[in-house]
This record gives C-alpha cells, sequence and structure tokens, in this order.
C-alpha cells in the first residue's frame, strides 16, 4: 500500500510538471487563481466562482540588464494559509479587519514574486535577495479582463498631476484611443456588476505606478500595462511652491537589491464590496509608532473656500487671514465640538517663510485663545517650504503647541518625491504632529507604518467649485475612497443642481443638494473633516450643523446597504452604539429604496434624519428633517432626488 502510495504520488507530479500550472484557492473558495509556471509564459488567470475574469502576465522587473519574471524559468511554488486580525490606529471602515489569504511563494532562485489570493482580491510583488544598491529599469504586468468591461480612471497628460482630474469612463479599446497615462486606483466595471479595482500597497523607496493602454506584438486589442516615472537626478525650485526637473535617470528607482517591492493588486468584488473591502490595509505594513495616543483624528473648520470672511450680525472686524477673524472660528469650532481649525494660505507673511505669521494674525496669541477655547490649529504651507526649512520646521511647531500641518503642491509621484512624504511624515512623528497630504498621490500605505499620515488629497473636491460635479463624486467611494482617506473637504450650505450653479468666492457654491452634502460626511473617509462652509451660514443652519458636527471621522463598522458604482451609494457606518447612514446619487434621475435596518441590535432607537425636499431637484437647498422610532425589524424609505441624498443618525 505504501509502495503504491508513492507511484500515486509521483504520478501526480509528473503530471504536474507537465501541465506547468499551480492552482491557488483563496481561504473560503471564492477565488481560484490558475498559476502557469512554463517557462516563457509566467502568469496567471483568475476565476470567480468558476467563471474567468481577467488574466495577468508579463510580469516582470527589470534590474540593469536582467528581466526578473518574463521568461525566467519557476523553480518552486509554496503555499500557506493565514488567518490573522489587524487594528488600524486610524480606522475608517471597521476597528478590527479579518485578514485571510491564501500565500504563494513563486521561487525563481535569487527572487520570489509573492501573491496573496483573498475571497476578494489577488496582489503579488517581487521580493530579491541582490547585493548591494541595485537600478530598476522597470517593472511591468499585462492585465486583460474579459469582455464588457469599462473603465473608471483619472487621465493625466504626464506624470506631473495631483491626482485632482475628472474621472473617465471608456472601454479599454477608447482609452487606447486617447493614448493618455492614468493614475491609480482603476475601476473596471462589468455588465454584471463585476468590479476590479487596481491598485497598489506598501510603496516604500520606489514611484508611484500608473497605467497605461497598449497593443501587443502581434496582438490588435488594447491591454492595460504599468508605467512608472524615471527617477529625477537634479531638480531646482520652480517658484514658491513647485520644481522643475532638469535631468532623469534611465531607471525609475536606485534602491536596495535585498528588498521587497510593492504590492500590486486587483480587487474582485462588486459594488457593495468596494465599500466594504479593506484589501489596501490588509497589505500595507504595520504601526511604527510606539506611542499613538497622541494622533486625533477629527473635524476642521476651514476658512479658504468661503474666503475667510463671516459675515453675521456679531462680525464687527474686517475679515481676512487676521487674529478676529481667526478667533471668530475658534469660536464657532468650539460651540459645536469641533477638533481643529485651519489656516490655509495668507496666513505666514510669505509663503516662503513658515515661522512669521501676517502682522494683522498675532499668531503667538491666536495660539493661546485656541488652547483656551480647546481648538488646536493646522498650518498650512508648501512643499517646498517644508522642504528647505526640514531641519527646523517640526521643532519649531512642536514649541508653538502646533499639533498638524497641512502640506501641498507636490505633484509629483517619482521615487524622490515617495521618499520625501516619508522622510517629512517620520519627522513630523517625533514631534508629535500630524500630516494632510493635499496637491498629493493617493494613499498607498504610508498611512499605515505612520499613522499621524491622517489624509491625502488627491481627489477632485469641493475646492473646485463649479468643476465638482455629482456624477464625478458618485464614484469616488467606489474608486479613490476604496484604498484610503480622501480630504474631500465637503460641507457647503450653498446648494445647487448643476445647471443652475452660479456661485463664486466668498459666496461659494456646492452642486447637489442640502442633504447630498451633509450625507458626504457619512459616505467619504477621512481621518481628518473639513467643515468647507462659512461659519455664518452654519449658524444660519443650526440643524444641519449639529447633525455634520456629530458625525465621527473613524468609525467601528461599515455596511453597505444598496450600492452601483458611480450612480448611487447607501452606507450605515456604527461608532460605538450609534449608526449613521448617508446616501447620495448622480443626475440620472431620482431613486428610491427600501432600506432595512437589521445592523441595528433589538429594542427601540430613535432616528433623526435629513432627506431632499419635495423641491429639491429645482431647489437644491429644499431638505426636510423627521424623526421617527426605529427597531431591528423597521424598514425606512430612502428617497433621492437627482444629485441629492439621505443623512440619519440612529441612536
Amino acid at each position: 500500500m505504501k509502495r503504491l502510495f508513492f507511484i500515486i504520488c509521483n504520478f501526480l507530479f509528473i503530471a504536474s510538471l507537465q501541465a506547468k500550472t499551480t492552482v491557488i484557492t483563496s481561504p473560503h473558495g471564492q477565488l481560484t487563481v490558475e498559476l502557469n509556471t512554463e517557462k516563457g509564459k509566467f502568469g496567471w488567470t483568475v476565476c470567480k466562482g468558476g467563471k474567468l475574469i481577467y488574466t495577468e502576465s508579463g510580469i516582470s522587473l527589470t534590474i540593469g540588464g536582467q528581466v526578473l519574471g518574463g521568461t525566467a524559468a519557476v523553480k518552486s511554488v509554496k503555499q500557506r494559509k493565514v488567518s490573522q486580525t489587524i487594528q488600524p490606529v486610524v480606522p475608517l471602515k471597521f476597528s478590527t479587519i479579518q485578514d485571510d489569504y491564501t500565500e504563494a511563494t513563486i521561487n525563481f532562485g535569487f527572487y520570489q514574486v509573492i501573491m496573496r489570493v483573498m475571497d476578494n482580491a489577488v496582489a503579488h510583488r517581487f521580493v530579491t535577495n541582490i547585493k548591494g544598491e541595485v537600478e530598476v529599469k522597470d517593472e511591468q504586468f499585462t492585465l486583460v479582463p474579459v469582455d464588457g468591461f469599462i473603465a473608471h480612471y483619472q487621465t493625466c497628460g504626464s506624470f506631473n498631476t495631483s491626482y485632482e482630474e475628472a474621472y473617465q469612463h471608456k472601454s479599454i479599446a477608447d482609452w487606447h484611443k486617447d493614448d493618455k497615462l492614468a493614475t491609480v486606483p482603476a475601476l473596471l466595471s462589468g455588465t454584471d456588476d463585476t468590479q476590479l479595482l487596481i491598485g497598489e500597497s506598501d510603496v516604500d523607496d520606489y514611484p508611484r505606478m500608473f497605467l497605461k493602454t497598449v497593443v501587443p506584438s502581434g496582438t490588435s486589442e488594447a491591454v492595460i500595462t504599468s508605467t512608472f516615472p524615471k527617477s529625477p537626478i537634479e531638480w531646482e525650485p520652480w517658484g514658491d511652491r513647485s520644481e522643475k526637473i532638469t535631468k532623469e535617470g534611465d531607471y525609475i528607482a536606485k534602491t536596495q537589491g535585498t528588498r521587497a517591492f510593492p504590492w500590486r493588486y486587483v480587487i474582485v468584488t462588486d459594488s457593495k464590496g468596494i465599500l466594504e473591502q479593506t484589501v489596501p490595509v490588509q497589505l500595507a505594513r504595520r504601526n511604527s509608532l510606539a506611542d499613538v495616543s497622541w494622533i486625533q483624528p477629527g473635524q476642521v473648520s476651514w476658512e479658504w473656500w468661503n474666503g475667510a470672511t463671516p459675515y453675521g450680525p456679531d462680525v464687527n472686524f474686517k475679515a481676512g487671514c487676521n487674529y478676529d477673524t481667526y478667533c471668530y472660528f475658534a469660536d464657532f469650532a468650539a460651540k459645536y465640538g469641533i477638533e481643529y481649525i485651519l489656516l490655509d494660505e495668507g496666513w505666514a507673511k510669505s509663503t516662503r517663510d513658515p515661522f512669521h505669521g501676517n502682522d494683522q494674525l498675532r499668531l503667538p496669541e491666536l495660539i493661546k485663545y485656541c488652547n483656551q477655547k480647546g481648538v488646536k490649529i493646522i498650518l498650512w504651507l508648501p512643499w517646498l517650504t517644508a522642504y528647505q526649512n526640514f531641519d527646523t520646521l517640526f521643532k519649531t511647531y512642536a514649541e508653538w503647541g502646533i499639533p498638524a500641518v497641512k502640506i501641498d503642491f507636490m505633484d509629483h509621484a517619482d521615487q524622490w518625491m515617495v521618499n520625501f512624504y516619508k522622510r517629512v511624515t517620520a519627522e513630523a512623528a517625533k514631534y508629535k504632529i500630524i500630516v494632510d497630504w493635499h496637491g498629493a498621490f493617493s494613499p498607498a500605505g504610508l498611512e499605515y507604518e505612520y499613522p499621524n499620515l491622517i489624509s491625502y488629497e488627491g481627489v477632485r473636491g469641493l475646492e473646485q467649485m463649479g468643476n465638482c460635479r455629482p456624477e464625478n463624486t458618485t464614484f469616488i467611494p467606489f474608486i479613490r475612497n476604496a484604498v484610503g482617506a480622501a480630504d474631500f473637504t465637503p460641507g457647503g450650505m450653498n446648494n445647487m443642481q448643476p445647471e443652475r450653479y452660479q456661485a463664486t468666492r466668498p459666496n461659494s457654491g456646492a452642486m447637489g443638494t442640502r442633504a447630498f452634502q451633509m450625507a458626504l460626511y457619512v459616505v467619504l473617509e477621512s481621518g481628518i473633516q473639513m467643515l468647507a462652509d462659512n461659519p455664518t451660514r452654519y449658524y444660519q443652519n443650526e440643524d444641519c450643523t449639529r447633525f455634520i458636527a456629530s458625525v465621527p471621522t473613524t468609525w467601528d463598522e461599515t455596511r453597505a446597504l444598496e450600492a452601483d458604482a458611480g450612480k448611487y451609494v447607501i452606507v450605515a457606518k456604527r461608532k460605538g452604539q450609534k449608526w449613521f447612514i448617508g446616501g447620495i446619487c448622480n443626475g440620472e434621475s431620482g431613486r428610491t429604496f427600501q432600506v432595512k435596518l437589521d445592523f441595528l441590535s433589538e429594542g427601540q432607537h430613535r432616528m433623526t434624519a435629513f432627506k431632499d425636499g419635495v423641491n429639491a431637484d429645482y431647489q437644491a437647498m429644499h431638505y426636510n428633517k423627521l424623526e421617527q422610532n426605529v427597531t431591528r425589524h423597521s424598514t425606512i424609505e430612502v428617497q433621492m432626488v437627482k444629485n441629492g441624498g439621505f443623512a440619519a443618525v440612529i441612536e
């Protein structure tokens, strides 16, 4: 019997060598990856429920003159299963995350490709063991979804981008006709609500990935592949907040030869699953800070969007970037329990000098006043100013009692700039200062290694005024927010339907209904969340302001109730014993949903809700407030007009 067993095993081993394939199955069988290990054909296919979803091939890393992966021969494949829990310092979806995956180590000799197959994603990375420093020339893969997928992506003319472009919505063939780069994350939507989110995590000492389309030799169909900015060798300042690269290397990164490279992942799920997934967190590095007690997420009263011009009957001072105005903002923040006020551009004498406030600011007095009110100050500065004053910046701010900075206008994603983000964030952490990056690329893991990195912009947000349209915003939960915190800066109280939009600072306006703007505080995720409008307008809309100020910026649990990527979303999120519901929809038409509250605990609960008024499709500021008792057996009607919303708290 033992001899027969060995004969059978030997036969199976020979058969597997002939087939040159290995099957990797996710922990609960949702996804199946068939790995092709035949020399020259390294790649894989991904199936969900037995149905082919996409193929990935041409996976390679070029170091010096040598191509790793590609046509190389696989020596062995080892698999293991992992089950663990993760507790993020700044939880945006869940305070405890279950991390289950099947890991395959594909051995090529002095390097490996590591794959993780989850029930909702497939990720891979290169791990190399080469002595000394190496020059990475390129990294590539080819991704081909089955027919019928539409791509949703931010297009950019070059690698110099702030990641704030509006989303494009095209077939891969039409994307190729445009011949434009795309940032990551990017979303591919199938006809049966299969959603593929392409992204990266644990990007360290390496450039950010971009996507492009190519038509491989000998074929006629366009496919998606990766591309990267070259590493800058020489650069010079350009104005007070930008750079001009004067010389590039012929490589994308110069880095250590013994290391793990960034994760590349494709999330495979549906619209609801995109909202609940935590793949970027699962692939990121763990927290490196011993003490995180000082990291305080929260809300911010922000003056730039509204022109720093309160105009209420209690305003008897000249408004602007001055002491009296910021004291007024601090009073507003203190009244509603808002943790921070932001001093944006204009607070300093010069954007090149981060140490001297303008003559009207009286910064030491303002800091003292805010401390007495229990309100903290965030200071804005351009990244170039931070770079040029790096040695003393955070030490000085800590001595002043400044707990947070907003750093702006990086607009680059090469290796040097990626390293600059980390250098600044790590230095800020030494002095217990949190960082909000604007003019920034999207999150890719640094925020979990250094959780004082509380948010990134990298999104078309409300500061774009008339170019911040609801049809773009409704995609954000499924693309940009799906990979991490996004500082969208919501909260406009001057609400208009897009076809009736007319607004400029200081009377800034927000497209979408009042309920749409209120719901964004629940729907969108950011460890630091702005209240963009004027305190005067918030005072005039007391009910709305009380609700907005009560919405947490971190969450214990997230439930997707209704979703169709880019069309509508309704989510429920729990913080402690309270549940908040937020819903938004695009401008195609009004929508009505019957939403079950079976996520509630037993017993009676009180719901306070804000819904679109009957005239909100024309007069977007029309809303109704309602209160009612509900239980976990209740079903509520959520009715939204075009570009409308719904917001509620249940306690």
